[in-house]
């Protein structure tokens, strides 16, 4: 018979806390005010036109992943994570991945990366900016990873609904959790490319 020692105790305790606390933090997120969205012009595959609106399809509710593009070894391994999810993610909402890579550029590393998703440009749409996924530094432009959900209204019009920037250890990529708890934490590890 196992017996429970104080620090599995402790271990129960503080998972506890932390659902809670996520829990807490969702429903601050879902408690903002909703802001109102323009209708952004996007590019889908060939270049074609997309605006914000019709990646909603059939859904009243949009997740869309604001991605680094194809260079950013983080960026996808966030995306990696969702092959799976894909299926149970359309259940629910519309789901696309943005980027402000070329539209045949994302479609061959889409492609090779095995990835079911739409994918959309936002390169000159304005829209990663506006949702605050864009910082300049010395002049350039530097893309940011996160995600915002949005709903469409009886109306037709778009509000978002809640956002948040990704990065190791957060909660939406589970493999920095289990990297925590090898011997050694994650190592110094680092997503990359190709292995």
């Amino acid at each position: 018979m196992t017996t429970t020692s104080t620090t599995d105790q402790e271990i129960q305790s503080l998972t506890q806390e932390v659902m809670e606390k996520q829990a807490k933090l969702n429903e601050l997120m879902r408690s903002r005010s909703a802001e109102p969205v323009k209708d952004f012009e996007l590019k889908g595959e060939g270049g074609a036109s997309v605006r914000l609106s019709e990646a909603f399809g059939e859904h009243r509710d949009l997740i869309v992943i604001h991605n680094m593009g194809r260079g950013c070894p983080y960026c996808t391994l966030w995306a990696d994570g969702f092959i799976g999810l894909h299926p149970h993610l359309l259940n629910r909402a519309a789901f696309v991945v943005v980027s402000p890579d070329a539209p045949e550029v994302q479609k061959e590393f889409a492609e090779s990366r095995g990835w079911p998703f739409r994918m959309l440009s936002n390169a000159d749409s304005g829209f990663t900016e506006a949702m605050g996924y864009v910082m300049e530094k010395d002049g350039k432009k530097q893309w940011w990873p996160g995600f915002s959900t949005f709903r469409r209204k009886d109306d037709g019009t778009i509000e978002r609904v809640a956002h948040g920037y990704f990065g190791p250890g957060d909660a939406y990529c589970g493999i920095w959790h289990l990297f925590a708890a090898l011997d050694g934490g994650d190592g110094g590890w680092g997503p990359k490319l190709s292995y």
